[in-house]
Protein backbone atom coordinates (compact mmCIF):
# COMPACT_ATOMS: atom_id res chain seq x y z
CA UNK A 1 0.00 0.00 0.00
CA UNK A 2 2.81 2.38 0.67
CA UNK A 3 4.43 1.57 -2.32
CA UNK A 4 1.07 2.25 -4.33
CA UNK A 5 1.23 5.66 -1.83
CA UNK A 6 4.47 6.84 -3.00
CA UNK A 7 4.13 5.66 -7.24
CA UNK A 8 0.28 7.34 -7.10
CA UNK A 9 2.12 10.60 -5.58
CA UNK A 10 4.87 10.33 -8.11
CA UNK A 11 2.33 10.24 -10.58
CA UNK A 12 0.41 12.67 -9.77
CA UNK A 13 3.44 14.94 -9.92
CA UNK A 14 4.31 14.26 -13.65
CA UNK A 15 1.12 14.31 -14.19
CA UNK A 16 0.86 17.87 -13.50
CA UNK A 17 3.76 18.91 -14.63
CA UNK A 18 3.02 17.68 -17.85
CA UNK A 19 -0.60 19.40 -17.94
CA UNK A 20 1.44 23.02 -17.07
CA UNK A 21 3.50 22.58 -19.92
CA UNK A 22 0.51 21.57 -22.00
CA UNK A 23 -1.88 24.38 -20.82
CA UNK A 24 1.02 27.04 -21.06
CA UNK A 25 1.88 25.82 -25.13
CA UNK A 26 -1.83 25.94 -26.12
CA UNK A 27 -2.58 29.32 -24.72
CA UNK A 28 0.29 30.43 -26.50
CA UNK A 29 -1.40 29.35 -29.66
CA UNK A 30 -4.72 31.77 -28.99
CA UNK A 31 -5.35 34.10 -31.54
CA UNK A 32 -4.64 38.09 -31.20
CA UNK A 33 -1.76 39.09 -28.70
CA UNK A 34 -2.68 39.89 -24.78
CA UNK A 35 -0.62 42.98 -24.62
CA UNK A 36 -4.05 44.37 -26.69
CA UNK A 37 -5.77 44.26 -23.65
CA UNK A 38 -3.95 46.88 -22.06
CA UNK A 39 -4.41 49.56 -24.84
CA UNK A 40 -7.04 51.06 -26.55
CA UNK A 41 -8.12 50.96 -29.95
CA UNK A 42 -5.19 52.86 -32.27
CA UNK A 43 -2.52 52.16 -29.97
CA UNK A 44 0.90 52.92 -31.89
CA UNK A 45 3.61 50.10 -32.23
CA UNK A 46 5.87 51.45 -29.54
CA UNK A 47 3.12 51.54 -26.84
CA UNK A 48 2.49 47.63 -28.06
CA UNK A 49 5.98 46.69 -27.85
CA UNK A 50 6.10 48.60 -24.73
CA UNK A 51 2.52 46.70 -23.36
CA UNK A 52 4.71 43.73 -24.02
CA UNK A 53 7.41 44.51 -22.19
CA UNK A 54 5.83 45.48 -18.94
CA UNK A 55 3.66 41.87 -19.09
CA UNK A 56 6.81 39.70 -20.41
CA UNK A 57 5.67 38.47 -23.29
CA UNK A 58 8.30 39.57 -25.70
CA UNK A 59 10.63 37.35 -23.58
CA UNK A 60 11.54 33.58 -24.88
CA UNK A 61 8.75 31.24 -24.51
CA UNK A 62 10.88 28.65 -22.07
CA UNK A 63 11.93 31.89 -20.00
CA UNK A 64 8.41 32.65 -19.89
CA UNK A 65 7.38 28.79 -18.83
CA UNK A 66 10.24 28.90 -16.48
CA UNK A 67 9.14 32.22 -14.88
CA UNK A 68 5.47 30.56 -14.42
CA UNK A 69 6.98 27.43 -13.27
CA UNK A 70 9.12 29.44 -10.41
CA UNK A 71 6.13 30.93 -9.50
CA UNK A 72 3.82 28.09 -9.03
CA UNK A 73 6.62 26.64 -6.86
CA UNK A 74 6.24 29.38 -4.41
CA UNK A 75 2.07 29.31 -4.78
CA UNK A 76 2.23 32.29 -6.50
CA UNK A 77 -0.18 32.00 -9.50
CA UNK A 78 1.16 35.99 -10.80
CA UNK A 79 -1.00 38.62 -11.28
CA UNK A 80 -3.78 39.21 -13.90
CA UNK A 81 -2.26 41.72 -16.99
CA UNK A 82 -5.73 43.46 -16.84
CA UNK A 83 -6.73 44.44 -13.03
CA UNK A 84 -2.93 44.01 -12.22
CA UNK A 85 -4.20 42.13 -8.58
CA UNK A 86 -3.26 38.69 -7.63
CA UNK A 87 -4.59 36.16 -9.18
CA UNK A 88 -4.53 33.49 -6.05
CA UNK A 89 -7.03 34.82 -4.62
CA UNK A 90 -9.18 36.06 -6.61
CA UNK A 91 -9.74 32.41 -7.81
CA UNK A 92 -10.16 31.57 -3.95
CA UNK A 93 -12.70 34.07 -3.56
CA UNK A 94 -14.50 32.53 -6.80
CA UNK A 95 -13.88 28.90 -5.69
CA UNK A 96 -16.14 30.32 -2.50
CA UNK A 97 -19.16 29.45 -5.26
CA UNK A 98 -17.86 26.96 -7.19
CA UNK A 99 -16.36 24.23 -4.44
CA UNK A 100 -20.19 24.21 -2.85
CA UNK A 101 -22.04 24.10 -6.00
CA UNK A 102 -20.15 21.04 -7.23
CA UNK A 103 -20.22 19.25 -3.93
CA UNK A 104 -24.14 19.82 -3.18
CA UNK A 105 -24.89 18.79 -6.62
CA UNK A 106 -22.65 15.83 -6.24
CA UNK A 107 -24.36 14.83 -2.84
CA UNK A 108 -27.74 15.21 -4.53
CA UNK A 109 -26.80 13.35 -7.51
CA UNK A 110 -25.58 10.41 -5.65
CA UNK A 111 -28.25 10.44 -3.57
CA UNK A 112 -30.81 9.92 -6.07
CA UNK A 113 -28.77 7.66 -8.23
CA UNK A 114 -27.80 4.87 -6.78
CA UNK A 115 -31.65 4.04 -4.92
CA UNK A 116 -32.86 4.61 -8.05
CA UNK A 117 -30.07 2.30 -10.18
CA UNK A 118 -30.78 -0.04 -7.62
CA UNK A 119 -34.63 -0.17 -8.30
CA UNK A 120 -34.17 -0.36 -11.48
CA UNK A 121 -31.65 -3.10 -11.64
CA UNK A 122 -33.55 -4.66 -9.09
CA UNK A 123 -36.83 -4.16 -10.75
CA UNK A 124 -35.62 -4.73 -14.24
CA UNK A 125 -38.05 -7.09 -15.90
CA UNK A 126 -41.10 -4.87 -14.88
CA UNK A 127 -42.31 -1.61 -16.15
CA UNK A 128 -41.79 1.07 -13.45
CA UNK A 129 -37.76 -0.67 -13.85
CA UNK A 130 -37.52 -0.11 -17.28
CA UNK A 131 -39.17 3.16 -17.25
CA UNK A 132 -36.68 4.33 -14.66
CA UNK A 133 -33.76 3.09 -17.34
CA UNK A 134 -35.42 4.99 -20.41
CA UNK A 135 -35.30 8.11 -18.13
CA UNK A 136 -31.77 7.85 -16.94
CA UNK A 137 -31.09 7.54 -20.98
CA UNK A 138 -33.29 10.23 -21.58
CA UNK A 139 -31.74 12.46 -18.80
CA UNK A 140 -27.85 11.98 -20.65
CA UNK A 141 -29.40 13.45 -23.97
CA UNK A 142 -30.13 16.19 -22.18
CA UNK A 143 -27.96 19.38 -22.22
CA UNK A 144 -27.53 21.21 -18.79
CA UNK A 145 -27.53 24.40 -20.11
CA UNK A 146 -31.66 23.69 -21.00
CA UNK A 147 -32.55 22.28 -18.44
CA UNK A 148 -31.27 25.30 -15.95
CA UNK A 149 -33.31 27.74 -18.42
CA UNK A 150 -36.08 25.25 -17.92
CA UNK A 151 -36.35 25.55 -14.29
CA UNK A 152 -36.03 28.80 -14.26
CA UNK A 153 -38.97 29.51 -16.73
CA UNK A 154 -40.98 27.37 -14.00
CA UNK A 155 -39.34 28.19 -10.55
CA UNK A 156 -38.58 31.39 -11.40
CA UNK A 157 -40.25 33.64 -13.72
CA UNK A 158 -43.84 31.40 -13.36
CA UNK A 159 -43.95 30.55 -9.75
CA UNK A 160 -41.16 33.00 -8.26
CA UNK A 161 -40.21 30.83 -5.49
CA UNK A 162 -35.89 30.55 -6.17
CA UNK A 163 -34.20 33.50 -7.67
CA UNK A 164 -33.12 33.64 -11.15
CA UNK A 165 -29.48 33.67 -10.87
CA UNK A 166 -27.00 35.91 -8.90
CA UNK A 167 -25.16 35.10 -5.71
CA UNK A 168 -25.60 37.17 -2.18
CA UNK A 169 -22.75 39.58 -1.80
CA UNK A 170 -21.72 39.11 1.72
CA UNK A 171 -21.06 35.40 0.13
CA UNK A 172 -21.96 32.87 2.87
CA UNK A 173 -22.43 35.28 5.70
CA UNK A 174 -26.35 34.88 5.42
CA UNK A 175 -26.22 30.72 4.40
CA UNK A 176 -30.25 30.78 4.14
CA UNK A 177 -29.46 33.28 0.97
CA UNK A 178 -26.36 31.85 -0.23
CA UNK A 179 -28.42 28.42 -0.30
CA UNK A 180 -31.49 29.64 -1.94
CA UNK A 181 -29.11 31.41 -4.88
CA UNK A 182 -27.62 27.60 -5.57
CA UNK A 183 -30.83 26.12 -5.36
CA UNK A 184 -31.57 25.68 -8.75
CA UNK A 185 -28.34 25.43 -10.07
CA UNK A 186 -27.76 22.58 -7.77
CA UNK A 187 -30.78 20.96 -9.19
CA UNK A 188 -29.60 21.37 -12.77
CA UNK A 189 -26.30 19.76 -11.94
CA UNK A 190 -27.89 16.68 -10.24
CA UNK A 191 -30.46 16.07 -12.61
CA UNK A 192 -28.07 15.75 -15.65
CA UNK A 193 -25.17 14.12 -13.50
CA UNK A 194 -27.75 11.59 -11.50
CA UNK A 195 -29.42 10.49 -15.01
CA UNK A 196 -25.55 9.59 -16.57
CA UNK A 197 -24.91 7.93 -12.50
CA UNK A 198 -27.90 5.36 -12.72
CA UNK A 199 -26.81 3.43 -15.78
CA UNK A 200 -23.35 2.61 -13.83
CA UNK A 201 -25.16 1.79 -10.48
CA UNK A 202 -27.77 -0.19 -12.40
CA UNK A 203 -25.00 -2.11 -14.17
CA UNK A 204 -23.26 -2.61 -11.68
CA UNK A 205 -25.74 -3.93 -9.80
CA UNK A 206 -26.95 -6.01 -12.20
CA UNK A 207 -23.75 -8.02 -11.87
CA UNK A 208 -23.52 -8.58 -8.49
CA UNK A 209 -27.36 -10.05 -8.28
CA UNK A 210 -26.17 -12.39 -11.41
CA UNK A 211 -22.83 -13.53 -9.09
CA UNK A 212 -22.56 -17.01 -8.20
CA UNK A 213 -21.48 -16.22 -4.62
CA UNK A 214 -24.28 -14.00 -3.94
CA UNK A 215 -26.50 -17.13 -5.13
CA UNK A 216 -24.31 -19.56 -3.00
CA UNK A 217 -25.40 -17.12 0.18
CA UNK A 218 -29.38 -16.87 -0.93
CA UNK A 219 -29.32 -21.08 -0.77
CA UNK A 220 -27.32 -20.90 2.35
CA UNK A 221 -30.60 -19.15 4.01
CA UNK A 222 -29.68 -15.33 4.05
CA UNK A 223 -32.39 -13.33 3.16
CA UNK A 224 -32.16 -11.05 -0.39
CA UNK A 225 -31.35 -7.88 1.82
CA UNK A 226 -29.23 -9.63 4.24
CA UNK A 227 -26.56 -11.21 1.28
CA UNK A 228 -27.03 -7.63 -0.29
CA UNK A 229 -25.90 -5.52 2.52
CA UNK A 230 -22.70 -8.46 3.81
CA UNK A 231 -21.49 -9.37 0.42
CA UNK A 232 -23.19 -7.60 -2.55
CA UNK A 233 -22.92 -3.71 -1.95
CA UNK A 234 -19.23 -3.66 -1.58
CA UNK A 235 -18.54 -5.68 -4.93
CA UNK A 236 -20.86 -3.25 -6.57
CA UNK A 237 -19.45 -0.79 -5.22
CA UNK A 238 -15.99 -0.66 -6.24
CA UNK A 239 -16.88 -0.10 -9.73
CA UNK A 240 -19.41 2.48 -8.89
CA UNK A 241 -16.74 4.57 -6.78
CA UNK A 242 -14.45 4.85 -9.61
CA UNK A 243 -17.36 6.33 -11.93
CA UNK A 244 -18.13 8.89 -8.95
CA UNK A 245 -14.92 10.02 -8.94
CA UNK A 246 -14.77 10.64 -12.89
CA UNK A 247 -18.47 11.80 -12.47
CA UNK A 248 -17.44 14.71 -9.56
CA UNK A 249 -14.33 15.73 -12.14
CA UNK A 250 -16.45 16.40 -14.39
CA UNK A 251 -19.04 18.21 -12.31
CA UNK A 252 -16.60 20.78 -11.10
CA UNK A 253 -15.30 21.74 -14.39
CA UNK A 254 -19.02 21.46 -16.18
CA UNK A 255 -20.22 24.07 -13.44
CA UNK A 256 -19.13 26.66 -15.75
CA UNK A 257 -21.47 26.41 -18.04
CA UNK A 258 -24.34 26.16 -15.30
CA UNK A 259 -22.22 29.42 -13.38
CA UNK A 260 -22.77 31.38 -16.66
CA UNK A 261 -26.83 30.14 -17.10
CA UNK A 262 -27.26 31.16 -13.51
CA UNK A 263 -24.71 34.62 -13.51
CA UNK A 264 -23.04 32.86 -10.65
CA UNK A 265 -19.98 34.61 -9.64
CA UNK A 266 -17.52 31.35 -9.68
CA UNK A 267 -14.81 30.71 -11.93
CA UNK A 268 -17.06 30.01 -15.24
CA UNK A 269 -17.22 34.17 -15.05
CA UNK A 270 -13.57 34.54 -14.12
CA UNK A 271 -12.59 32.00 -17.33
CA UNK A 272 -14.90 33.61 -19.71
CA UNK A 273 -13.74 37.32 -18.95
CA UNK A 274 -9.89 35.92 -18.85
CA UNK A 275 -10.39 33.99 -22.21
CA UNK A 276 -11.85 37.48 -23.69
CA UNK A 277 -9.13 39.71 -22.52
CA UNK A 278 -6.61 37.22 -23.08
CA UNK A 279 -5.66 37.43 -19.59
CA UNK A 280 -3.00 34.31 -19.73
CA UNK A 281 -2.07 34.71 -15.95
CA UNK A 282 -6.14 34.27 -14.95
CA UNK A 283 -6.26 31.54 -17.82
CA UNK A 284 -3.44 29.82 -16.74
CA UNK A 285 -4.42 30.18 -13.19
CA UNK A 286 -7.99 28.48 -13.19
CA UNK A 287 -6.73 25.88 -16.05
CA UNK A 288 -4.04 25.43 -13.20
CA UNK A 289 -6.21 24.67 -9.95
CA UNK A 290 -9.23 22.62 -12.27
CA UNK A 291 -6.79 20.04 -13.61
CA UNK A 292 -5.13 19.67 -10.04
CA UNK A 293 -8.62 19.15 -9.24
CA UNK A 294 -9.03 16.42 -11.51
CA UNK A 295 -6.10 14.87 -10.59
CA UNK A 296 -6.54 14.91 -6.30
CA UNK A 297 -10.21 13.01 -7.21
CA UNK A 298 -8.86 10.56 -9.48
CA UNK A 299 -6.29 9.74 -6.73
CA UNK A 300 -8.76 10.15 -4.01
CA UNK A 301 -11.08 7.54 -5.98
CA UNK A 302 -8.15 5.46 -6.56
CA UNK A 303 -7.71 4.71 -2.92
CA UNK A 304 -11.44 4.79 -1.92
CA UNK A 305 -11.14 1.29 -4.15
CA UNK A 306 -8.10 -0.17 -2.50
CA UNK A 307 -10.07 0.34 1.26
CA UNK A 308 -13.53 -1.02 -0.08
CA UNK A 309 -11.79 -4.15 -2.29
CA UNK A 310 -9.04 -5.74 -0.25
CA UNK A 311 -8.10 -7.78 -3.36
CA UNK A 312 -6.80 -4.32 -4.38
CA UNK A 313 -4.75 -4.18 -2.04
CA UNK A 314 -1.82 -6.34 -2.90
CA UNK A 315 -1.56 -4.50 -6.82
CA UNK A 316 -0.10 -1.52 -7.62
CA UNK A 317 -0.57 0.32 -10.89
CA UNK A 318 2.37 -1.34 -12.43
CA UNK A 319 0.72 -5.09 -11.79
CA UNK A 320 1.43 -7.95 -8.90
CA UNK A 321 3.21 -6.03 -6.11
Amino acid sequence: MITYLLRRAAFLVVSLLLACVVLFLLLRLLPGDPANALLSVGATPEQIEAARHQIGSDRPLPEQFATWLGRLAALDLGESFVSTLPVGPEIASRLVVTVPLTLLSFLLAVAVAVPVGFVAAHRAGTWYGSLLSGLSQLGIAVPAFWVGMLLITVFSLRLRVFPAGGFPRDDWADPAAALTSLALPVVTIALVMSASLVRYVRSATLDVLGSDHLRTFRALGSSFTGAMWRHGLRNAAVPVVSVLGIELATTFLGAVVVESVFALPGLGGMLVKGIAQHDYPVIQGILFVSTFAVLLIGFAADLAQRLIDPRLRGTVSGGPR
